[in-house]
């Protein structure tokens, strides 16, 4: 499958491949629509052999934007960004890595090329055992990225590193398989300029390539994508369609794509370090930070706008290890929230019987494709999803409390080597 990008505001309207994607031919597309610049439909669609790509996505994108429903986003504060009006924060991107310097250089490459006035790029290299990651930031990037080695393992304390070094106030993190929009930073700061109470932001995580059957799958179950609606998640007001918030968090974005205003997450004592891929809980560590922040009773916001790429992985053992971690993930810092805020308790087994039935329908076998929605169509759950990679959601699920704790007892510096 191919994906492409289109603005139907440019000057040409002229349909552009993701990043790392060939030029659109024939054949299925998975295609971002967007107006001055900004995302505000995904879709699929198809050019036959011998149609004119552009004629036939430019079509197929204004169809589909005549019934986008965009929202206002606490980011569109006139002139925000602007001198002389609101001001974008001084910002810090925290980068954690780990032996992937090719992939690290792409994500470095589209975060230097940011549009916004003030930021810094953190690389957090996580117990390396060579010194390629080093060498590449001293040698490409010089004095615009700031290298940091961090040499226990774990994505939470590589985090919590960044958290530790960095100067801006609002600090944003992604991972080193993304390519960055060149408005991503701004869009993604701008609403706390807003905003005062914002604690966290999240944006749209979208796929660059779809290239194979397990990166088609794991979009088609979701993927990152929470959507195109900017939406505020406020504790003093939870919102009346959301009756298990705030756990959960899934919905609220992903760690790829998230950022917190930094005295507010050094406040809640930033992420649970035995959370986070690289320890035996497997994942969770984004999802703990946003409902940390919410409990302190700071807002967050997801904004559309805010796009950044995702290569997702390309084999089917790999998809398969995501499932298991995306189960074991949510019950681990569903654990880890409990464990370190108690008071809590009372409300999560108030809503433990709507979250064990969301948790089935989450992980359900579906063996029948409706065709209707675009891969990544948040909460859709109309694509096919294997019984086998069900079976190991569900695994997962049983599986990370326990991890959690296996995390918390290992010693500094070993609970990268556990597998679960």
């Amino acid at each position: 499958m191919q994906v492409a990008d289109i603005d139907l505001d440019g000057d040409e309207a002229a349909p552009r491949p993701g990043p790392g994607s060939p030029p659109v031919t024939h054949g299925e597309v998975f295609l971002l629509v967007r107006r001055s610049g900004r995302p505000v439909a995904t879709l699929l669609t198809r050019v036959p052999e011998g149609a004119d790509p552009r004629a036939t996505l430019l079509r197929a994108a204004r169809e589909a934007a005549t019934g986008d429903a965009r929202g206002t986003d606490p980011g569109d504060v006139p002139g925000a960004g602007t001198p002389g009006t609101t001001p974008l924060p001084f910002a810090s991107v925290v980068v954690a890595t780990r032996e992937r310097a090719g992939q690290l250089a792409r994500a470095l490459d589209s975060l230097l090329a940011q549009e916004h006035p003030r930021f810094e790029v953190v690389v957090v290299d996580n117990a390396p055992v060579t010194g390629e990651t080093r060498e590449l930031v001293e040698r490409k990037y010089g004095e615009r990225v700031r290298y940091v080695c961090e040499p226990v393992p774990g994505l939470a304390v590589a985090h919590n590193r960044g958290l530790a070094e960095v100067r801006g106030e609002v600090i944003a993190f992604t991972d080193d398989d993304v390519v960055a929009d060149p408005r991503w930073l701004a869009e993604l700061t701008a609403p706390f300029a807003a905003d005062p109470r914002l604690g966290c932001a999240t944006g749209l995580i979208l796929p660059a390539r779809l290239r194979t059957p397990a990166q088609v799958l794991l979009e088609s179950h979701g993927g990152f994508a929470k959507g195109f609606t900017p939406t505020t998640y406020d504790p003093g007001d939870p919102p009346r369609d959301e009756p298990l918030f705030p756990f959960t968090a899934g919905r609220f974005g992903s760690g790829a794509n998230m950022a917190f205003r930094t005295e507010v997450l050094r406040a809640v004592g930033g992420f649970d370090p035995a959370t986070g891929a690289g320890t035996p809980a497997r994942g969770g560590d984004d999802l703990y930070g946003f409902v940390r922040v919410l409990a302190q009773g700071h807002r967050l916001h997801y904004t559309p706008y805010a796009l950044v790429w995702h290569h997702h992985r390309e084999g089917w053992a790999d998809l398969e290890t995501q499932a298991y971690g995306y189960g074991a993930g949510l019950t681990a810092y569903l654990t880890a929230i409990l464990v370190n805020r108690p008071t809590l308790l009372p409300a999560f087994l108030a809503r433990l019987p709507r979250g064990l039935a969301r948790a089935r329908a989450l992980t359900a076998v579906r063996d029948t494709d409706t065709g209707g929605a675009a891969p990544g169509g948040h909460d859709s759950r109309t694509h096919p999803w294997p019984r086998r990679l069900s079976r190991l959601q569900r695994r997962g699920m049983l599986y990370g409390p326990v991890g959690y704790l296996r995390a918390r007892r290992a010693p500094a510096g070993r609970a990268g080597k556990e597998t679960g």
